[in-house]
């Protein structure tokens, strides 16, 4: 920012590395804080099972190790989202600090509702329908390890695609889209949203796929209405400019 004194390569790379040690450190001991949890942890994570197993000697302890470092590093997030936005910011000019600012705050909760809405809406109603193909003869024998894959892979995705309203403000600010482009392309969209749903979901049933379709189209429309209101914004702002 105008004003702050000039640094360095070698003063910035020194800055970097201190705050990534600041960011590696909240994260080991929040971690360590997390494992001594973590078996009610995966008790809780576990419960639209009937069970889970580990295969091998040492996979109960690994699991659960993972279990606290990804713990850690959520709890983390305010602590490394701070030194990264220290790091940064210094560098920005007042206007783009105005614009990332809220771009990091929106793009983070985007995040979070979205793999919140996959771990707790989504992945019970997907776990449930996947074990109703199970017979008699036919049991669950689910893998602790496979299970925190499968939760993480569709956590992952669905935090992912709730950023769309995200991306989609960003590429209106730099002019690349706009509502009317989005309204245009809808039919196309529902197209490209039962193609990407199909590929991504973890299973490749109708049900599933529509638990991420349904909400990635709710997501484009409030894309639309992202960009009418910084349209009418920009609007608004050049009209006050030409008077």
């Amino acid at each position: 920012m105008p004003g702050e004194k000039e640094m360095s390569f070698l003063d910035h790379l020194e800055e970097f590395r201190e705050r990534l040690i600041k960011c590696l450190v909240s994260v080991v001991i929040f971690s360590v804080v997390a494992f001594f949890f973590s078996a009610k942890m995966i008790d809780f994570i576990a419960k639209p099972l009937p069970g889970v197993y580990f295969m091998g000697p040492v996979e109960a302890l690994s699991v659960r190790m993972k279990i606290a470092m990804i713990v850690g590093a959520i709890v983390s997030s305010p602590v490394i989202l701070y030194q990264l936005w220290q790091f940064i910011v210094p560098g920005l000019l007042e206007k783009e600090v105005k614009v990332v600012a809220p771009l990091v705050f929106f793009s983070t909760f985007s995040f979070i509702v979205g793999a919140s809405f996959a771990f707790f809406i989504v992945l019970p109603n997907m776990i449930k329908f996947l074990l109703s193909f199970g017979t008699d003869k036919l049991h669950p024998w689910i893998k602790i390890d496979d299970y925190l894959s499968f939760i993480g892979y569709t956590t992952l995705i669905f935090g992912v695609v709730f950023e769309l309203p995200v991306v989609s403000y960003f590429l209106g600010k730099i002019g690349i889209i706009s509502s009317a482009t989005l309204r245009k392309g809808r039919r196309y969209a529902v197209v490209a949203i039962m193609i990407v749903a199909a590929f991504v979901t973890p299973t490749p049933d109708a049900f599933n796929m529509m638990l991420l379709a349904v909400p990635l189209y709710v997501l484009y429309e409030i894309s639309i209405i992202v960009l009418l209101i910084q349209e009418a914004r920009k609007k608004k702002k050049l009209k006050g400019e030409i008077q």
